[in-house]
């Protein structure tokens, strides 16, 4: 069992190092505040900058965060690796995940045939000849041409987080303020703080990120934006041609911040593309297959401007040097196999099915809630701690939304992937006893 948190040190580093193995251990949980810092330096016999200095390095390396007039505490989802995994969203025994917002696995292609083909075809080779596979470059160029995306210059990353942070990292450092989306992609709102960069949040609707809010966080110094095109996660928004327009037009007068875009959703998306690819100067738009093939193909192509393809292409090769040609081949074979591509439209068309059945049966009771497209639906909650707990009494594990949020209202998300057609009806019950305060009906 682990023990309570002692601070200890001498040295701002000796401090910070203390903190963080203090979150490893679990000490230190989730949400935990830090010592105030002059009632942390009388303890220690440090100065208050000592410990200052130490609270700044754990914000900067993703670990705490600034709670305003509550101090310091330990972040929701620290970059640091817990021994436990305590910081997992817990699903408890018997409960129905809604919570977890991967794909559900029923609807998954058979990675069966895409396996053989690539393990017939594949033959030993040298670092040399490792970086790329020509056929998948190839036809990300045609996928990606057919929605409006000039992908001249490609990259192939180890998904959507690593294309994006490695797109970050190419141009901005340490201090640099990044306008994201709020509510926003909790991973990518952990990223920009791990990499030290400073969040600055701009609203989304069911149209996508606020213009207006946009240009005031270009103004205020953002030296990039990162937009999801469509199923935002966690609102299920999507860029609309009038939203694009607008964004086009914020961000044409700003020729020198970079524009990524997230679409993650890819084929699993029934709302078209509507890209800002080319709207400044520097900009990247990353395509996952996790979502419509499967989250262990851990691989995303990247499209962007010369620069910052070359950037990243270049920081690969000092690193990981590239993602595996096995792992590339698997997925030409998947975006060229007629069955992968029926069983992905066969999901598309279910998960659309249980969205669009999940909101109208929250609005029909009355309750706020967005989800245009994607897996899933963000149901507005007077408290979210309230509503997580009575969801879970009544059987359903949810997502509390201050995981995504920054300074929008609470909210829960609720994720669809494991939520068949049936049980929409109980679980809109369900919610709009939580969102009430309601007590949960009692057990038959």
């Amino acid at each position: 069992m682990t023990g309570p948190f002692v601070l200890a040190g001498r040295t701002a580093g000796e401090i910070s190092a203390a903190v963080e193995a203090g979150v490893r251990s679990g000490a230190l949980p989730a949400g935990a505040a830090l010592p105030p810092i002059r009632a942390a330096a009388a303890q220690l016999g440090v100065s208050p900058a000592t410990v200052a200095a130490a609270y700044q390095a754990l914000r900067q390396r993703g670990i705490a965060e600034s709670a305003g007039r509550h101090g310091t505490r330990v972040r929701p989802r620290p970059a640091v690796a817990p021994a436990r995994g305590q910081f997992r969203l817990e699903v408890p025994e018997g409960a129905l995940d809604l919570a977890s917002g991967g794909p559900d696995p029923r609807l998954l292609p058979d990675l069966g045939p895409a396996l053989a083909r690539a393990a017939a075809e594949v033959a030993p080779t040298g670092y040399a000849t490792g970086a790329g596979y020509p056929p998948l470059r190839a036809a990300a160029r045609e996928i990606l041409a057919r929605d409006g995306v000039d992908a001249t210059e490609l990259a192939v990353v180890g998904g959507a987080l690593d294309g994006i942070e490695r797109l970050l990292g190419a141009h901005l450092l340490p201090g640099d303020r990044v306008a994201v989306e709020d509510p926003g992609w909790a991973n990518l709102l952990d990223l920009v703080a791990a990499l030290g960069l400073r969040p600055l949040p701009v609203p989304v609707d069911e149209s996508g990120p606020d213009p207006q809010r946009l240009a005031d966080a270009l103004r205020a110094g953002a030296r990039a934006t990162v937009v999801t095109s469509r199923a935002h996660n966690p609102t299920g928004a999507s860029v609309t041609a009038a939203r694009a327009a607008d964004l086009r037009a914020v961000l044409s007068a700003r020729p020198d911040v970079l524009v990524i875009e997230d679409d993650h959703a890819a084929e699993l998306s029934v709302e078209p593309l509507h890209p800002l690819a080319g709207a400044t100067g520097a900009w990247g738009f990353v395509r996952s297959v996790s979502k419509p093939y499967g989250p262990d193909l851990r691989l995303a192509v990247l499209a962007g401007d010369a620069t910052s393809i070359a950037r990243v292409t270049g920081r690969q090769r000092l690193g990981t040097g590239w993602v595996s040609t096995v792992l590339q081949r698997v997925v030409a074979a998947l975006w060229s196999d007629p069955a992968a591509g029926a069983t992905v439209a066969g999901a598309r068309a279910e998960y659309e099915a249980r969205r669009t059945a999940l909101v109208a049966a929250l609005r029909e009771r009355g309750l706020t809630v967005t989800g245009r497209t994607g897996i899933n639906a963000w149901l507005s909650v007077p408290d979210e701690t309230t509503a997580v707990a009575r969801l879970r009494e009544s059987g359903y594990a949810v997502a509390p939304g201050a995981l995504y949020r920054i300074a929008t209202p609470p909210a829960v998300r609720i994720t669809v992937s494991a939520l068949d057609l049936p049980a929409i009806p109980a679980l809109a019950a369900a919610a709009a006893r939580a969102a009430t305060g309601a007590l949960p009906a009692p057990a038959a």
